[in-house]
């Protein structure tokens, strides 16, 4: 579909770019093929169509014998609007990208948007969001109870009003222009030192949960020309370093 529809059309190039902060990554991983069974049912003469097709499912090889490759691209993009709209928390999508949702791919078999609306000190009760949702889902993220707002683009009734979707949030009265709210999870890097003798790459990973601790996995890109000893590196947790193992 490139950029004549689907989500594709919001990856325009300059303005990813000048966002705070993107993340291009591909994964690949093996997972167990699920193959196509029929079940033996007993039916009558007059339901013999109903029960073929009631009992056509998906089983899972068990032993994992069979064996295909999943692909999966994710891209993360964070715009600091808040930062660059003199405080203002209203967004939407021709503002973060110039361009709006026009229509669906063919090729695809689900095509949504997710915007958080989870509440959070009743703030739920000032904020819009528009046009409104095909859907609302409630998930358990880190923790917490989120609250999304669900657009499903291969819903016919999505397009019927208009051919471009523009999803945006509005606060229904000004705010103040007090600091956001400090995520559950959250990290710092910064460089300290110089040269290769006290030169150093320091991450700052922090928890707010009040009780529940988090399984993280770190993952550091360094360009190809810095040279990192892996025998310097230092865990510190709770002011207490923690050998690598």
């Amino acid at each position: 579909c490139s950029l004549q529809a689907g989500l594709a059309v919001l990856l325009k190039a300059e303005r990813l770019f000048h966002s705070s902060y993107h993340s291009q990554a591909v994964h690949i991983r093996p997972v167990c093929r699920v193959s196509h069974r029929f079940a033996q049912l007993p039916c009558d003469g007059f339901a013999v169509a109903a029960c073929l097709a009631a009992c056509f499912f998906l089983v899972q090889d068990a032993s994992c014998l069979a064996v295909s490759w999943e692909l999966r691209q994710t891209l993360t993009v964070v715009f600091d609007f808040f930062s660059s709209g003199q405080g203002k928390k209203d967004w939407s999508l021709f503002k973060m990208f110039s361009r709006t949702l026009t229509d669906t791919c063919p090729l695809a078999s689900q095509s949504k948007v997710y915007v958080d609306i989870s509440p959070k000190n009743k703030e739920n009760e000032l904020l819009e969001v528009s046009p409104p949702p095909t859907s609302v889902h409630e998930a358990v993220v880190q923790g917490d109870r989120k609250t999304y707002a669900v657009y499903d683009l291969l819903s016919p009734s999505l397009f019927n009003t208009s051919r471009s979707l523009n999803v945006q949030l509005k606060w229904k009265r000004p705010q103040d222009s007090s600091e956001m709210p400090i995520p559950t999870l959250y990290a710092q890097r910064y460089v300290g030192g110089y040269g290769l003798q006290t030169g150093e790459i320091c991450t700052l990973i922090y928890n707010t949960h009040p009780y529940r601790a988090f399984p993280v996995i770190l993952l550091e890109t360094v360009p190809w020309y810095l040279r990192l000893y892996v025998h310097t590196l230092t865990i510190i947790t709770k002011g207490k370093e923690n050998k690598p193992s």
